[in-house]
């Protein structure tokens, strides 16, 4: 080795120790006749001295040295007499004896201090750079210690790690794949994976009864702060196993997660419904760190027995949106009541912004003094709005904020106003974490456009045993085998169990409108794979890039991917994606207009 220790190690116990080390100028100050220079590399920095009176050369040739130079350097380490409690090294530093210069470097276009002077693009440029920051690289170390963490926690399971293909045959439903062009196979294409869903499955076909793989997936998508093109999932497959099995084992693995590294021990996951989700919280990842569920005035959802008097508490009073309206719906924002005019105002602007979508905001104001103040005063009496805020459990010091119109809608937009009102109140910090399992979705989904089902999770999914008989008869009702772990309002991970019989996976295929011709054109492999004996199985995947961001205290995935693509899906340090030459199009029997 070149060094005898790192820049993070050496402390109080190596006094007169004579060390070297290797690493990069972090910077230099020059203080009388001495010359101190901060070393840095991957475990910490250390200070090395350099002193003007018993060695004016070595000293000069110090002053020379700018920043992120590579060097080497010998000497002794010796106690500092101003300590830095804020390094590990704080407690001593290196009289240097002799240092050479490994390589030279241009002054970097940024500060490689932890709070830079570099935008996001211009360190996703230079990421080599960036990478050598501290908290880049604290986020690459937690993502390597989850990742063993869960090798670890799996492999006691009795799992085993199997590599699946990144080269696979295209299939429809979910995301566009990434297509590559087969040279040896004119006008044929690979897939690059979205999941190895069918492969895994297979895995349990074949006798591997506990498979996982922390594997690279691959989505054409429309990117945002939690996407990106190429991610990896903690991907996970069991035989002989129902649901219960998988929450609970999957449940031990996030508690590990948590124990091991944030010291946090975890109570036993809630669980709640797709269908209580989406009532209460509007969203099928519902942030559950503070209360605020929703309450409804009236729903066309409604049961029966609650008909009538949710019905009366809104309608018969002249108030058009109430009266048209689908669902009236409301949160109670506990201690708010004093909210100014402006930040009503505010809160009105926020529900009509278009990627929100609501028409208006009405509140009630339940003062400290116990009287009531609503913005449909005119339309509802005292009466009225006093029913209303006992449906909200209201006391004085509340604010009511309601929301009308199309359920579906009406609930996302609502979502997007509890969320915002969390944050606005403090309910949101990174250092709370609530998990839950979301369960029971919908096996299908309809859509207008298309006028045809399409699966909830993915085709592969089992109903409920119970629900299918309605797969004849009332097919949208049908409750899938399916479940999400979410925390803090972002689905961690999901999956299901499978449909391990032929004859379903054909009725499934049949629904989704596949005809026999294109079910087996497409999945025969699988299909055919059921015919030898195929346990009954089920899985789940976990999303490690954003598990490693929530764990790390970020909202965006890309700080814990060493080399990220940037919104547009360009990885703008390599200029990639990029045209190539005519020669390799015609290798691959393709014709692209060429830049």
């Amino acid at each position: 080795m070149l060094r005898t220790h790192n820049c993070g190690e050496l402390t109080i116990k190596n006094i007169d120790k004579e060390v070297t080390l290797c690493g990069w100028v972090q910077r230099t100050r020059e203080l009388g006749g001495m010359t101190f220079v901060d070393l840095r590399d991957r475990y910490g920095i250390t200070q090395l001295v350099f002193n003007m009176d018993t060695n004016a050369g070595l000293c000069e040739q110090a002053r020379q040295l700018g920043r992120e130079y590579v060097i080497s350097v010998k000497g002794t380490v010796t106690e500092r007499s101003n300590k830095n409690a804020k390094m590990s090294t704080g407690d001593i530093e290196i009289t240097v004896n002799s240092f050479e210069i490994l390589n030279e470097a241009k002054l970097p276009p940024f500060t490689i201090e932890d709070n830079t002077d570099g935008g996001d693009e211009l360190r996703m440029k230079y990421r080599y750079l960036d990478l050598r920051r501290n908290p880049v690289r604290n986020n690459l170390e937690l993502r390597h210690q989850l990742a063993m963490e869960t090798r670890n926690y799996l492999s006691k399971l009795k799992f085993i790690e199997v590599e699946t293909p990144y080269l696979i045959r295209s299939t429809p439903e979910g995301a566009r794949d990434f297509v590559v062009p087969s040279r040896m196979n004119p006008g044929e294409f690979y897939a690059l994976p979205q999941s190895p869903q069918q492969y895994k499955q297979l895995l349990m076909v074949a006798g591997y009864d506990r498979y996982f793989q922390i594997v690279r997936c691959f989505r054409d998508e429309d990117l945002r702060a939690d996407r990106q093109p190429e991610f990896t999932q903690i991907d996970c497959e069991m035989s002989f196993i129902t649901q219960e099995d998988i929450l609970n084992t999957f449940e031990g693995l996030t508690k590990q997660l948590f124990k091991s590294i944030k010291g946090i021990r975890m109570d036993k996951f809630t669980r709640i419904s797709y269908a209580d989700a989406m009532k209460y919280y509007g969203s099928d990842k519902p942030d559950i760190r503070f209360d605020m569920r929703f309450v409804e005035l009236k729903s066309i959802e409604a049961d029966a027995a609650s008909q009538g008097s949710l019905f009366h508490l809104t309608n018969g009073k002249d108030f058009k949106l109430f009266d048209e309206a689908e669902i009236v719906v409301g949160i109670n924002a506990k201690g708010c009541s004093e909210y100014t005019r402006k930040q009503l105002d505010e809160l009105t602007d926020f529900v009509k912004k278009p990627q929100i979508g609501a028409g208006g905001l009405i509140y009630v104001r339940y003062n400290p003094d116990g009287t009531l103040k609503s913005s449909v005063d005119k339309f509802y009496t005292a009466d009225d709005i006093k029913l209303w805020a006992e449906k909200f459990n209201a006391e004085p010091g509340d604010l009511i904020l309601i929301l009308a119109g199309k359920t579906e809608k009406t609930q996302k937009a609502l979502n997007e106003l509890r969320l915002e009102m969390g944050s606005r109140l403090g309910l949101r910090t990174n250092d709370t974490f609530a998990p839950l399992w979301v369960i029971d979705f919908p096996l299908f989904e309809w859509d207008e456009e298309t006028n045809r089902f399409y699966a909830k999770h993915h085709p592969f999914t089992s109903p409920k045993p119970e629900d299918i008989p309605m797969l004849d008869t009332n097919p949208i009702d049908v409750r899938a085998n399916a479940y999400d772990l979410v925390i803090n309002g972002v689905e961690i991970g999901g999956g299901s169990i499978r449909i391990f019989n032929k004859d379903l996976q054909k009725k499934m295929f049949t629904m989704l409108g596949f005809s026999d011709e294109e079910a087996q054109a497409q999945f025969g492999f699988l299909m055919n794979a059921f015919e030898f004996g195929a346990p009954p199985h089920g899985g789940i995947a976990f999303g490690f890039d954003r598990l490693c961001s929530m764990f790390g205290g970020s909202e965006s995935i890309k700080d814990f991917i060493a080399f990220p693509k940037n919104n547009s899906g360009r990885d703008i340090m390599s200029d990639s994606p990029s045209t190539i030459s005519k020669e390799q199009l015609k290798e691959l029997s393709l014709k692209v207009n060429v830049k």
